[in-house]
């Protein structure tokens, strides 16, 4: 399995390829292929300040590995802060008396697993007011324009992914095709490095984090129970997700400098709490099982963090020699 594959990358220092990667990378293959999957809609979406006009087929790539899309008992994992993704794409509520805010949506056909997972939690979908992303890839934000629509809420990104969420990851410098792989979204707020989300008296920092995207992002903040706070870290890892060489990556000539900016900085970072956007980057099916007591501990595990970022360290310097 995935999760067990991942745990030995990282003992044998063959890092995140295997885990994630190893499906995303299958299913990204496909999107220049003749077996994606058709929805082909005809599309029009605002987009930003500007409010161009999208319209676009969307084809979503097709034989995503079945975890993506298998549903998963939401939960609260710290505070006010609630897991509401699917088994293997991490989702996120961050709760606040004026309003929630969502990070990461899923695949398209995630809106409805969100939905429910929101009521069973006791909140109304319709509370969301900010929706935020850890990366323009369709397994993370193919579900976001539907939810923009049906909240209402304002969609904030990192400045540098703005164009590609904007052209539905037409512009992907690994990824590029013809068609959109998810609906494009209309970015109603342009985030910089260490810019803060403010909502009901919650303070979001994003951290920008590029090279598995160009405005690949990080988001930290705290969140409190009757205990104690708890300084969390939804961490968007920086896992290499092209085959070419990053000399021949010409729409991103500054991919290697941006990747060892990010490991680097993401080295530094404080925090008691760490997840991600996939769960098995951060072994959610290992820390909690379905109808798990509360326990906030379980996600404290920053020797789990520093072994995930050596791994994926390793992997980068492994590609840097053979540049």
């Amino acid at each position: 399995m995935v999760y067990t594959g991942f745990r030995s990358a990282l003992r044998t220092g063959r890092t995140s390829r295997y885990l994630c990667r190893q499906n995303m990378e299958k299913v990204n293959r496909h999107n220049m292929s003749k077996s994606l999957l058709s929805i082909c809609l005809i599309l029009i979406c605002l987009s930003g300040p500007g409010e161009r006009v999208w319209a676009q087929q969307v084809q979503e790539p097709a034989n995503a590995p079945p975890e993506w899309s298998r549903p998963y008992k939401p939960f609260c994992i710290a505070g006010n802060l609630y897991y509401v993704g699917t088994c293997e794409l991490a989702c996120y509520l961050l709760t606040t008396p004026q309003g929630h805010i969502l990070i990461n949506t899923g695949l398209a056909s995630s809106v409805e697993q969100i939905k429910a997972n929101v009521a069973t939690l006791g909140f109304k979908l319709s509370d969301i007011s900010i929706l935020l992303t850890t990366q323009a890839h369709y397994d993370h934000t193919g579900a976001m324009a539907a939810l923009k629509e049906m909240t209402g809420a304002r969609f904030m990104a990192d400045e540098k992914d703005a164009g590609v969420l904007e052209d539905g990851g037409r512009s992907d410098y690994a990824f590029s095709r013809q068609y959109s792989s998810f609906r494009p979204i209309g970015v109603d707020r342009l985030l910089k490095n260490k810019d803060t989300i403010n909502l009901g008296g919650a303070s979001v920092t994003m951290l920008h984090h590029p090279g598995h995207t160009k405005g690949s992002c990080s988001f930290l903040f705290t969140v409190k129970d009757e205990h104690r706070s708890y300084t969390v870290l939804i961490a968007n890892m920086p896992s290499i997700v092209t085959e070419k060489k990053f000399s021949e990556l010409k729409t991103y000539p500054e991919i290697a400098k941006d990747y060892a900016y990010t490991l680097d900085a993401m080295k530094a970072i404080s925090f008691d709490i760490w997840l991600a956007s996939h769960a098995c980057q951060f072994d959610l099916q290992v820390k909690h099982k379905p109808g798990d007591n509360y326990n906030p501990a379980a996600f404290i595990d920053r020797k789990g963090y520093d072994a995930a970022l050596k791994a994926l360290r390793n992997e980068f310097d492994e590609k840097l020699e053979k540049e």
